[in-house]
């Protein structure tokens, strides 16, 4: 064995947790290649989209094609990303399903603008030859809003910056958010 190859009879499986962790990181730092220590190769993606600011295929099946909507395509048009997921997965029991709800910001690379986004997560697992996959994800996005540039600074700098990355309470991003009327939706959504 070589100096920084893991040893596989000491591989630690990957948790609920770290899987999350990973595909935000893929989504988010546009690192297509991660989702495959994410996703199980036959894995389903549905997307419930309640907003005219952005658009997803309904329905992706396949790790690799998952990997080109979530991380590739998605890359080419946004860049800042900041995915927070608002509650974090017990660590002391093995999941089979986990929902949780979401927040994300981002700038749009061509016009600069910035949009804030709400919604829920809905987590399916299963085991396979590699450990621990999502074999089943559920994206409904609640609330897209489209801010104008000069919002940048006060919502990516001010806020999201400064939020625990990638799990914040609900009532942490609450408390920090900009006062941004534009904002209104997506904090009602995280407040309910």
């Amino acid at each position: 064995m070589t100096l920084g190859t893991p040893d596989p009879k000491h591989a630690v499986s990957p948790t609920v947790e770290s899987l999350i962790r990973t595909y935000i990181h893929a989504k988010d730092s546009n690192r297509p290649h991660l989702m495959a220590s994410t996703f199980a190769p036959d894995a389903s993606l549905t997307m419930l989209v309640k907003s005219e600011a952005i658009s997803f295929p309904a329905q992706t099946q396949g790790q690799s094609a998952i990997a080109d909507v979530l991380s590739r395509r998605f890359g080419q048009n946004y860049d800042n990303v900041y995915t927070f997921c608002l509650d974090t997965p017990p660590a002391d029991k093995a999941l089979d399903s986990y929902r949780c709800d979401w927040l994300v910001g981002m700038t749009e690379k061509a016009s600069g603008s910035v949009r804030v986004g709400c919604g829920s997560y809905l987590w399916q697992f299963a085991g396979t030859e590699k450990g621990l996959r999502v074999q089943g994800l559920e994206i409904t996005i609640e609330a897209m809003q489209v801010l104008a540039a000069e919002h940048a600074e006060a919502v990516l700098d001010q806020w999201l910056a400064t939020l625990s990355y990638p799990w914040c309470t609900a009532s942490t991003a609450l408390a920090t958010a900009p006062q941004i009327a534009e904002l209104a939706p997506v904090l009602d959504y995280i407040k309910r």
